[in-house]
C-alpha cells in the first residue's frame, strides 16, 4: 500500500517538472512563430526587393503572390486528384 504523503509529494514534483518545462519552452516556441510569420510578410511583401525601384517590389509582390495562389491551386487539385479514386 502507496502512503498518501508519498504520492502528494509525487503528485508536487511533477506539478514543478511540467511548469519548468512549460516555462523554459513557450516563450521560446512564441518567439520562433512571431519571427517566422514576420518572415513570411517580409518575403511576400518584397522586404528583399530594392524600396527604390518602386516596379521592382510591385513585381515582386505580384510574382510572389501569383505563386503562392498557383501552388494552392495546384495543392487543391492535386487533393481532389486523389480523393476522387
Amino acid at each position: 500500500m502507496t502512503n498518501p504523503s508519498d504520492d502528494r509529494a509525487r503528485q508536487r514534483e511533477a506539478e514543478a517538472i511540467l511548469r519548468r518545462v512549460r516555462q523554459e519552452t513557450e516563450p521560446q516556441t512564441g518567439a520562433a512563430a512571431e519571427s517566422m510569420a514576420r518572415g513570411l510578410v517580409r518575403h511576400f511583401w518584397a522586404g528583399d526587393a530594392d524600396p527604390a525601384d518602386r516596379m521592382e517590389v510591385i513585381g515582386t509582390r505580384i510574382g510572389r503572390l501569383a505563386g503562392l495562389l498557383a501552388f494552392v491551386g495546384l495543392a487543391i487539385g492535386l487533393a481532389f486528384q486523389l480523393s476522387s479514386h
